[in-house]
């Protein structure tokens, strides 16, 4: 099904009835990432789940599109859908628009399951800041076509080296997508926490590099009501490497309502 969000066409599935479960996928990801959890909480719940603007059938948001902005969307979306008070079950980048929307609207957030969830900055290391640091001074003299041209005689394509930096996440994105990608992953939300006032569980994989165990242990302690389980041995999407248990877990949590 499509509907419009502020100009920007948005697919969603709603299935099943009961009490409302709202499903957030992740950065790159669709509806079908998230396609088993929803298909087993379909028989006792109401679950919706969306693309996000970027991904699967969802139109490509403007690019001054950050986490606020894809928050706001989701809010208007359940207002849209009537979706008064849901669950949360995010994953990953999901996560990160969880988090604001919990602070910023919790009369409609219910229970919420962070799974392996974005919205931290990771400690960098210096070898990570040297990175970070060249790139920025590449970027900026890939705009001079003359100091560019002068480099090149000396055996440095910075035009090259530009197109080739960043992350596996950046370089796959369209180009009117990675303006947006920055400026979502450089957001820290750790401020936001403490304002969420919805019972949250918080289940990680023990080998999560892209999100990693930190996260959920700082998430832990700033969140007033919340729980951390650690699924042993799995990765970023704990939720595939441990199905049966994720499913008991959450299913528990939301009290078979």
């Amino acid at each position: 099904m499509i509907i419009d969000i502020n100009g920007i066409k948005i697919q969603y599935e709603q299935q099943g009835q009961g009490a409302d479960v709202l499903v957030l996928h992740g950065w790159g990801a669709s509806i079908q990432t998230m396609r088993p959890i929803i298909d087993v909480l379909k028989d006792r719940y109401r679950v919706t789940s969306l693309d996000f603007p970027g991904f699967g059938g969802s139109d490509t948001p403007p690019e001054h599109f950050g986490v606020q902005e894809y928050t706001d969307l989701t809010y208007r979306f359940m207002q849209e859908l009537g979706l008064k008070k849901a669950h949360v079950i995010c994953h990953s980048f999901g996560g990160r628009v969880t988090i604001i929307l919990a602070a910023q609207h919790p009369e409609i957030v219910d229970k919420i399951v962070f799974t392996d969830a974005a919205g931290l900055r990771k400690h960098r290391t210096v070898k990570q800041s040297f990175k970070i640091y060249t790139f920025k001074a590449a970027k900026r003299l890939n705009r001079g076509r003359f100091i560019k041209s002068i480099l090149k005689l000396f055996g440095v394509d910075v035009e090259k080296y530009v197109k080739n930096a960043g992350s596996v996440d950046y370089r796959a994105l369209p180009d009117n997508m990675k303006k947006v990608f920055v400026r979502v992953v450089n957001q820290d939300l750790k401020s936001y926490l403490p304002d969420i006032k919805s019972p949250s569980l918080l289940i990680w994989g023990e080998n999560d590099q892209d999100t990693p165990l930190e996260f959920g242990k700082t998430m832990e302690k700033e969140i007033p009501d919340a729980g951390l389980v650690v699924f042993e041995g799995a990765g970023h999407y704990s939720f595939l490497d441990c199905f049966n248990r994720y499913i008991n877990i959450v299913t528990t949590f939301f009290g078979g309502q």
